[in-house]
């Protein structure tokens, strides 16, 4: 079927709608000499799924002939676009060196009769399992066994039907590939950056199992924090309900269990965004002890030391979502109803009781400090999270990126910490408050953020900060001993390197 570049988009885009909008036309072909002889080259397919259609339909749209190989081509000609040959297989391989197996491993043993005429081909394995290492060897590995005349790369499992329809602009641009032959990668890697892709080598075919393993992983990195914030909602939470509903059913013979879902809750969502915003910057401090302790950067951190630094992002950005979901609640309380039944019983008292003047000026001006710093600290954490994002951070230099993280981020530290003492004020030395003899909620979030607070004000005395910028430029206390003549400390930065006058990491 010869039909030109243009005409397949034309073709294409009114049968596609807007999810077959083209990524790279002809226009890109053309402006780039390098991709010119790969774009045009005819690419087979075997498998007519969804995938299939959706690679069929970028492969066109890069410029690519492309041939698909089914079992039943008249019935499922009508699923892929008019610029692709639809036929059967053992056709549509003899009409090319390069194809995709778009099948599921349990029918590959169903390509066995093509073997003579696979012989020689690049096969681009794009399969994934349901479970990871549900079998001993890759899928790729599997299929490079039953045809060992052919080449097998492992490519394209980490991209969904959808990233292939509306273009790597809406999804992942990285494709990870593998093979045991560096000319097929190649010649894959080409076919890749023509569809607008990138092309990452993960090596030989044996990483195969890695890669298929990539798509079935649910939220890697963000377990151990899930944990951390479900393990502090429910110990919050338990505490609250115990001072905020059981002691006034024992002790008053008061229900108070309508408080449960959005009171209890509305108390303890606070309490979990600011401990975790404090233990987004404990383990800063900690490291810094332990350099300053060492006298050397040289040395290992614990392991759980070093898995906390490494999870500081999704640790950040679910404090983050425990503040917000607390602004919303907030905003909710007036709107119950048991809140509206308790305005009308106050203002009846107040009028039995002839108070013409409940105006209590420090409860207000408490009130209005509390509602502005919350407002402060969920702005900075908004701004915190939106730089959190890929696209935003690598927008940024690195001391842009460190001044929102650290600087800012401390600032909304502070800030949650102004927030946490106002809406405490005085209750703190009211006995009342004392239910069960036990503290008020927001004196046990105080510790570890005034404890972070109290460290980083240490680190910046002088004589802490000058030594702790040294350690961090390279300095051990050892190599004074070593060296004396050559560690000559001036201003903080040692003569032998002039460039360490440059301000170092932040604590």
């Amino acid at each position: 079927m010869d039909v030109t570049c243009k005409q397949a988009e034309e073709v294409i885009m009114m049968s596609g709608g807007d999810m077959a909008k083209p990524l790279l036309g002809r226009r890109n072909v053309d402006n780039d000499p390098n991709l010119v002889p790969t774009a045009g080259r005819t690419i087979g397919i075997l498998g007519s799924g969804d995938f299939a259609r959706s690679l069929a339909i970028r492969l066109t749209f890069s410029g690519f002939k492309v041939v698909v190989g089914s079992r039943n081509p008249k019935r499922k000609a009508s699923l892929f676009p008019l610029a692709a040959e639809v036929t059967f297989q053992a056709d549509a391989v003899k009409k090319t060196d390069i194809i995709f197996v778009a099948v599921f491993r349990e029918h590959y043993s169903m390509l066995c009769e093509l073997s003579d005429v696979l012989t020689g081909k690049i096969l681009v394995d794009v399969s994934n399992n349901t479970e990871m290492n549900l079998h001993k060897e890759s899928n790729a590995e599997y299929l490079a066994s039953l045809f060992p005349t052919c080449t097998v790369v492992k490519g394209f499992n980490v991209i969904s039907a959808w990233t292939l329809q509306s273009g790597p602009r809406d999804g992942n641009k990285q494709v990870l590939i593998c093979s045991d032959n560096q000319e097929a990668k190649r010649t894959v890697a080409e076919i890749i950056r023509v569809m607008g892709f990138t092309p990452a080598d993960m090596g030989s075919l044996s990483s195969a199992c890695e890669i298929e393993n990539i798509p079935l992983r649910l939220l890697p990195a963000w377990k151990i924090p899930v944990f951390l914030a479900l393990g502090l909602f429910l110990c919050f939470f338990t505490y609250n309900l115990v001072r905020q509903v059981i002691h006034p059913y024992i002790r008053e013979q008061k229900n108070k269990f309508y408080k449960i879902p959005i009171e209890v809750v509305n108390t303890t969502l606070p309490c979990v965004a600011y401990v975790m915003l404090s233990l987004v910057y404990l383990p800063g401090v900690l490291a810094a002890l332990l350099q300053l302790y060492h006298g050397t950067k040289y040395r290992r951190f614990p392991d759980w030391l070093d898995q906390w630094l490494q999870h500081r992002k999704q640790i950040g950005l679910l404090s983050f979502f425990c503040a917000a979901l607390h602004a919303v609640y907030s905003l909710a309380l007036p709107m119950r109803r048991s809140h509206r039944y308790q305005l009308i019983e106050t203002a009846v008292k107040q009028a039995m009781e002839k108070k013409p003047d409940v105006w209590i000026e420090e409860e207000v001006w408490r009130m209005e400090m509390y509602i502005s710093f919350g407002i402060i600290a969920l702005g900075l954490l908004s701004l915190l999270a939106i730089t959190s994002l890929p696209s935003i951070a690598n927008s940024l230099n690195w001391r842009e990126f460190s001044f929102v993280q650290s600087t800012l981020g401390f600032i909304a530290l502070v800030i949650s910490t102004l927030h946490t003492l106002t809406y405490g004020w005085t209750r703190a030395f009211d006995e009342n408050q004392y239910k069960f003899y036990l503290p008020p909620t927001y004196t046990l979030t105080l510790l570890v953020p005034c404890t972070v607070i109290l460290a980083k004000v240490f680190f910046l005395l002088p004589c802490v900060r000058q030594r702790l910028l040294r350690i961090r430029r390279g300095w051990e206390k050892d190599m004074q001993q070593k060296c004396p003549s050559t560690l000559r400390v001036v201003g903080g930065a040692s003569e032998a390197d002039p460039g360490t006058q440059q301000i170092g990491e932040q604590v």
